[in-house]
């Protein structure tokens, strides 16, 4: 009688060794999913192609490189290389508490929120309401001579531009000047004016990118659903209405989207532009964090201080990102993530 339970128990262990030998050789998510995951490459082996060159790209040109940033919080030495060269400080943080004792610290990141700032409110709004406006002409040889007018300036580079800019604002021989003297106003040296600094900056570059910007929101306007305009037009809505309640709402998520990423990139100018319309007589709002890092880190050869500098403003940049994508995506839905 008593080797009946010993028995059962015996039976038991077996039994339990059994299943968990199954377990183990039964396959897991992963080996299931695997079958599945390469037939489905195969099937899309021409699109999975044509995206290996741009990850490719970015692997190279944008993530290889990041380990650089180690200069940051080293006294770089050429000679030595990267990680040969000795940390600046216990915490490495001697070059961030430079930067931000010095009295340039205030002047570069207000001049540079400054621009981003006022080409946000103003250049942003810019393309989507050329984008409204061409959806809403009716006259299709007009309307392309528009699109083509505008964003012809995209194409123009840099140096161009402000070569054009400085041959139009000339005190002298300039034609905004000449059309001021005619209305009996006095001439303004705009490049050199640290008030027209900013204005023209901000100006210029919503002339060069309005057009290009206006494509992607007529895109979104060409999928907005021709029955929403019917229903409305029977409702007795007009055109300002009509472009209120069906075509905003059509073209809200990829406005929500680059709204977004310009505000991850609001203390990002664009250093060429900025640069070359630099002078010493508008350098005082004109100098920017890029132009710092320029002159100071790559001119004066102190690459540990200026990588400091470039890397605080990518950090605050990836911190706007994730705080404006968060309060996109309670308020509207619409987020990167």
């Amino acid at each position: 009688m008593a080797s009946q339970p010993i028995r059962a128990t015996q039976a038991a262990r077996a039994t339990q060794a059994t299943r968990a030998t199954q377990a183990a050789r039964a396959p897991t998510g992963l080996r299931r999913r695997l079958p599945a995951l390469i037939a489905r490459v195969r099937k899309d082996r021409a699109l999975y192609a044509m995206l290996a060159l741009p990850v490719l790209f970015f692997l190279i040109f944008h993530y290889q490189p990041m380990y650089g940033v180690l200069i940051a919080f080293k006294e770089f030495k050429i000679s030595k290389g990267i990680l040969g060269s000795p940390w600046a400080d216990d915490l490495g943080f001697y070059h961030f508490v430079r930067f931000f004792s010095s009295n340039a610290a205030f002047r570069l990141i207000n001049n540079t929120f400054q621009l981003s700032f006022w080409s946000l409110v103003w250049g942003f709004p810019a393309p989507i309401i050329l984008a409204l406006l061409l959806h809403e002409c009716r006259l299709p040889r007009f309307k392309k001579t528009v699109q083509t007018v505008t964003y012809l300036p995209h194409f123009i580079s840099i140096v161009a531009i402000v070569g054009i800019l400085t041959l139009l604002l000339a005190p002298r021989d300039g034609s905004i000047n000449h059309m001021l003297a005619l209305i009996g106003l006095e001439r303004i040296y705009f490049m050199a004016d640290t008030r027209w600094f900013r204005p023209v900056y901000v100006i210029s570059g919503i002339w060069q990118d309005v057009g290009f910007g206006a494509i992607i929101y007529l895109a979104a306007l060409s999928r907005a659903n021709p029955e929403l305009y019917e229903a409305a037009t029977v409702d007795g809505a007009g055109r300002l209405r009509r472009i209120w309640h069906v075509s905003v709402p059509a073209l809200a998520a990829v406005a929500i989207i680059l709204l977004i990423l310009r505000t991850g990139s609001i203390l990002s100018v664009g250093f060429e532009k900025v640069f070359l319309m630099q002078n010493d007589l508008n350098i005082r709002v004109s100098d920017v964090i890029q132009t710092y890092v320029y002159r100071v880190g790559l001119r004066g050869r102190e690459y540990s201080f200026g990588g400091a500098v470039g890397l605080f403003q990518s950090v605050v940049g990836l911190i706007l990102l994730i705080i404006v994508n968060k309060v996109c995506s309670k308020v509207s839905g619409t987020s990167l993530w």
